[in-house]
């Protein structure tokens, strides 16, 4: 015959007591009569064998056993309540934990609009961020441990959904002193024969910015490359070059008064913007157009597309 189990019920009564210490007060709390809750742990105690509580004129105290399981108690109570919890968030669109990555080149730029705007929309939602480069992200997507991230495309991931955001340009920045500094429109041919300098390797903004070397018939100078661009910006304000930063990044990283900037002007490039990349679906994802993606383009940068 097997053996009887206690019950939800009794272990939140013994739970209250031990928190409270008091039968009445514990009932209260509890919302049930003080004979149910005296009733409860006296059930559980004859199922368990065991006295679990001692009971005197002055107070209650649990018995050494009673608070070795009370700690188990709490644990068993804990999941219950958790279970309860994936439920309804699985019936609330993108509520609960949502383990968002992010590639350096939009972070800074991105997440201070983003994150308060998702925040107001979906108040239910509890983003978890990373930070990494794009291989990194990649895997982790892979791997079921992010849910989505914001990247730049195309990747041609297998069995990673792509969902393009907006396309932004590519802005030159130059010391303020250069020829080319301030005003718009400067060919892509006119990078001909400059030096640039670029992210370190595995930054797919570097990729990109080699593309429009190549097109120019630029240089990198290879010598002076960085892990942010905060880093180049800097480098070039000091006169070491010049370098290509993202539309987004220009109202954070120019305008220093170390640096100014011009638009070359080549065709916007999808794979220099931000884009979402769904693995898996967080709890409550919703089918067809999501709350995330209309959040980026309702915070990406003015000069995006």
């Amino acid at each position: 015959m097997a053996q009887p189990q206690p019950t939800l019920a009794q272990l939140r009564a013994l739970v209250g007591v031990a928190d409270h210490r008091h039968f009445g007060r514990a009932a209260a709390s509890l919302h049930v009569s003080q004979p149910t809750l005296s009733s409860a742990v006296a059930a559980l105690e004859r199922t368990l064998g065991i006295q679990l509580v001692e009971r005197t004129t002055r107070s209650v105290l649990l018995t050494p056993v009673g608070e070795e399981i009370v700690a188990r108690a709490r644990g068993v109570l804990g999941a219950v309540d958790d279970i309860a919890q994936v439920a309804v968030r699985a019936q609330v669109p993108l509520s609960g934990d949502i383990r968002l990555g992010v590639i350096p080149t939009v972070a800074p730029y991105l997440l201070p609009r983003l994150l308060p705007s998702l925040r107001a929309q979906r108040p239910q939602a509890s983003p978890r961020l990373r930070e990494a480069q794009t291989a990194a992200l990649l895997e982790e997507l892979r791997g079921g441990a992010l849910d989505l991230a914001l990247l730049a495309l195309p990747t041609d991931e297998p069995g990673v959904a792509e969902l393009p955001l907006y396309d932004e340009d590519f802005v030159l920045v130059t010391p303020v002193d250069h020829p080319m500094a301030g005003g718009d429109g400067l060919p892509v041919a006119a990078l001909g024969g400059q030096e640039l300098l670029l992210l370190e390797d595995g930054h797919c903004f570097r990729a990109q910015a080699l593309d429009v070397c190549r097109e120019a018939g630029a240089r990198e100078r290879s010598a002076l490359r960085a892990a942010s661009l905060s880093t180049i910006v800097q480098m070039v304000a000091g006169g070491l070059g010049l370098t290509l930063v993202p539309a987004a990044a220009v109202g954070v990283e120019v305008g220093r008064g170390v640096a100014s900037r011009r638009r070359p002007s080549a065709p916007r490039r999808p794979a220099g913007g931000s884009v979402s990349r769904i693995g898996r679906r967080p709890p409550g994802w919703p089918n067809g157009v999501c709350s995330p993606p209309r959040s980026v383009r309702r915070c990406r940068a003015p000069a995006c597309r």
